[in-house]
């Protein structure tokens, strides 16, 4: 049996990763988990198991991008990404921060697959706009990919892998965020760091912000875009009563996605039915048909390997636990996909003796490596093939060979500070003896205190310019 679930594995992952003629990647996972049936590697109560690890994750996705959808159709994320380019008046080294800062926050809040699809063109458009071409673009095509998934830690809801991971361990969206929020910005600091060190060559000094149009005309259904704050609040708040209340994450995204719908139904901006056509019900099928497969290596013992490697990590202490649980995570998703990957690891954490602590950050560190590690390789996400399709369909290129070299480049130094930022973190909250949500309430204020900050930064450069600006003004009258 070890042998025919080893095989499967690796030739439905082939499949889903190759798409031969466009083979959708739900018709690839669907046909190994009827294989893995029909040989006996699985059965139908783990069938069953596997259905109920996958079934919150994956519509709650799917609701997310939908979401994502409707706000791209009326020009919400557009709008904002034009305000980031004024902002940035004219220096091109600004405008590659607030785009990197810009595909954090949609990231956090819109899952990563949606806000890489969405990004993307409006990037790519924008760079068109002030006239950017060729190499000028790679630095900002690369930091909105990149930063899509190494931001995509703060909440259960930023990636399909944080709620599977949620969902197998029973952790509640506040639990989650408690953890997680202070590893996030250590990931988008490290980002921000290491690929404004790969790129500061590349990026040009300045670009022409004229040529932009301005945000207001971005805006395609002003009620939509009002309302659309009103039901992104309130889904935000709604999140974190979720976990006293015990209610599904897919639920309130859900819910929020109709509401977003029945506004949209009788706007000329919206596609409706368009829209939803082109929302990823494929995804449940694969997110099925290739746990079935992963569920598979489970019952020939496979996991039971990777946990006795675990065990020997936590034995060795926390730091040892956080860093080997998260590494192991990042190559395997970088070479077997992290979808696979975070419930394999999660199946082998299980198996663990470990508790308290020490199971805590077995748990984070297989999310933060099965989140950062893919943007190792071209195959190591979904996401990042997507990205790539997309990009060939615009005439960008990337090969894999460059993408190669420079995902290792940027994720393991990001991969070791996040992980170093995790074990900083729950090292804090167990010393302290915080509860929950006092780490979750220290979090938030934090991340609102950083978020000032930069708020306060952009107004004081502004002022400094606008001064800058009326001073040579003046230089010029006095001497005409």
């Amino acid at each position: 049996m070890g042998l025919a679930a080893c095989l499967i594995f690796i030739v439905t992952l082939v499949l889903v990763i190759w798409q031969p003629r466009n083979l959708n990647v739900g018709w690839s996972a669907s046909a190994g988990a009827v294989l893995s049936l029909l040989l006996g590697v699985v059965s139908w109560s783990d069938v069953l198991a596997v259905i109920d690890i996958v079934w919150n994750a994956t519509f709650a996705l799917i609701a997310l991008i939908i979401i994502s959808l409707v706000l791209d159709e009326i020009g919400f994320f557009e709008w904002a990404a034009l305000h980031m380019a004024r902002l940035s008046r004219g220096n091109a080294r600004h405008l590659f921060v607030w785009i990197i800062l810009l595909g954090a926050v949609m990231s956090a809040l819109f899952a990563n697959d949606g806000a890489i699809l969405i990004i993307t063109p409006i990037v790519l458009s924008m760079m068109r706009q002030i006239n950017m071409t060729g190499r000028w673009i790679l630095p900002f095509v690369m930091a909105s990919g990149f930063i899509a998934d190494t931001a995509s830690l703060p909440f259960v809801i930023s990636n399909l892998v944080n709620i599977l991971s949620a969902d197998f361990f029973a952790v509640g969206f506040v639990e989650y965020a408690s953890r997680m929020l202070v590893p996030t910005i250590v990931s988008v600091a490290a980002s921000l760091a290491v690929l404004y060190l790969v790129y500061r060559r590349t990026l040009p000094k300045s670009y022409e912000p004229d040529h932009l149009p301005f945000p207001q005309e971005a805006i395609r259904d002003p009620r939509i875009f009002r309302m659309s704050w009103i039901v992104l609040g309130g889904l935000l708040a709604a999140y974190f009563a979720s976990e006293p209340l015990g209610i599904p994450i897919s639920f309130l995204a859900g819910a929020a996605a109709l509401l977003l719908l029945l506004m949209a139904r009788r706007s000329p901006a919206v596609d409706v039915p368009g829209l939803l056509r082109s929302a990823p019900w494929n995804v449940v099928v694969f997110s099925a048909g290739m746990y079935i497969v992963v569920y598979g290596l489970h019952n020939a013992g496979y996991t039971d390997l990777l946990a006795s490697l675990v065990q020997k990590l936590a034995e060795s202490g926390l730091f040892a636990a956080t860093m080997g649980m998260g590494f192991i995570a990042g190559i395997l998703s970088s070479v077997m996909n992290n979808l696979p990957t975070v419930v394999f690891d999660a199946l082998a954490i299980q198996s663990t003796e470990t508790e308290g602590l020490l199971r805590d950050s077995l748990i984070y560190a297989n999310v933060i490596g099965s989140d950062l590690g893919p943007k190792m390789t071209p195959i190591g996400s979904l996401a990042t093939l997507l990205w790539l399709h997309v990009l060939s369909r615009r005439r960008v290129k990337i090969s894999w060979g460059y993408y190669f070299r420079i995902g290792v480049l940027l994720t393991v130094p990001t991969l070791f500070a996040t992980l170093a930022g995790l074990w900083l973190w729950l090292s804090v909250v167990d010393a302290l003896e915080w509860t929950v949500w006092q780490a979750a309430a220290v979090s938030l204020l934090l991340t609102a205190v950083l978020g000032l900050g930069a708020v306060l930064m952009v107004l004081w450069t502004k002022r400094r310019r606008i001064k800058a600006s009326e001073q040579m003004d003046l230089g010029q009258h006095s001497s005409a």
